[in-house]
């Protein structure tokens, strides 16, 4: 096992790419390092890194709480430009290229979804919610679709910045959503999870366990007809895709905020005691579990048969054969 330490938390979820592991820390900088946890290089962002960085075009894109979009070389961290928002930007970046113009699009807690030209830095337009934007966009078609702590799901071209279709769900949403096909997947602060067609904009169907009402903080990982994620009741549930069906329900050792990975026949998730957790992703069944000892709520990365992962301790972790 190889390690990174930074000076804070990690919050943020580590990417990996070509070997090289780009993740922020709340000590305010962000780090490029490789799997045996030697520095490359790291950028000074002068306030804490909770999103999760985007990688494109040799560029990395982030956000940090004091509201800035930076977007630094991938090799050796330079500045080519940074874009100001009015609040603190939680989720990571999506974008979309049109007639060979890329648009970036990132939400902040000034309750705007910002249109940022990849290119320039220059920003391109603002789209208005109703409510602060923590979790990060997802692509459909030429659009963004986010659920916003307003409780809708928003449907927003990403050329114009326009809205295209608002769907009604319920109370606010903290995760980002999962898109196949034309269909999105979220889980909101009710604890219930929904499956929407973001086609003619109606719930296909929703699970709600009216016992519970404990958030879905993490995202969904989906695989083939399962959808895995984890909630604050310590439960990780694996849904059928199709119509909804409770395939199979776990209990771990903890909260669970981090999003879970699907890899091959295997779901790894991380809880909120600083254990992951390795199951079946058919059957549930727990195949191996680790305990790291340290808080998890950044979400998982793997990379060449490893497992990359932040914790409160600050130290971001290399797990698996050498």
């Amino acid at each position: 096992m190889a390690s990174f330490q930074t000076e804070d938390d990690i919050k943020a979820s580590p990417v990996v790419k070509d070997g090289v592991v780009y993740c922020g820390s709340t000590d305010g900088y962000f780090y490029a390092f490789n799997l045996k946890g030697e520095l490359k290089w790291k950028f000074n962002a002068e306030n804490a890194i909770e999103a999760p960085a985007v990688l494109l075009d040799g560029k990395v894109i982030f956000g940090s709480l004091d509201g800035w979009l930076f977007c630094l070389n991938q090799s050796d961290g330079a500045v080519v430009w940074k874009y100001k928002t009015d609040n603190q930007i939680i989720g990571s970046a999506n974008w979309h290229t049109a007639n060979g113009q890329t648009v970036i699009a990132v939400g902040s807690y000034d309750y705007f979804l910002h249109g940022v030209n990849l290119a320039s830095g220059e920003g391109l337009w603002q789209y208005e919610s109703d409510n602060f934007i923590n979790g990060a966009p997802a692509l459909y078609k030429n659009m963004v679709v986010f659920g916003g702590c307003d409780g809708f799901l928003h449907l927003v071209n990403l050329q114009k910045g326009q809205v295209s279709r608002k769907i009604e769900l319920s109370t606010y949403m903290a995760s980002s959503p999962a898109i196949v096909g034309n269909e999105a997947y979220i889980g909101d602060y009710e604890g219930r999870f929904f499956a929407v067609d973001l086609e003619n904009g109606t719930i296909r169907w929703t699970y709600d366990n009216a016992e519970k009402n404990l958030p879905f903080i993490a995202s969904p990982a989906i695989s083939g007809n399962s959808i895995v994620l984890g909630n604050e009741d310590r439960q990780l549930y694996c849904f059928n895709r199709k119509d909804g069906t409770l395939v199979w329900t776990k209990r771990l050792s903890n909260r669970i905020n981090s999003s879970s990975v699907v890899a091959g026949n295997k779901v790894i998730t991380a809880t909120m005691d600083g254990m992951l957790f390795m199951h079946n992703l058919q059957t549930g069944e727990e195949l191996q579990r680790y305990e790291l000892g340290s808080q998890m709520m950044s979400s998982p990365a793997i990379y060449d048969g490893k497992i990359i992962i932040g914790a409160n301790d600050g130290r971001i972790y290399i797990l698996g054969r050498k």
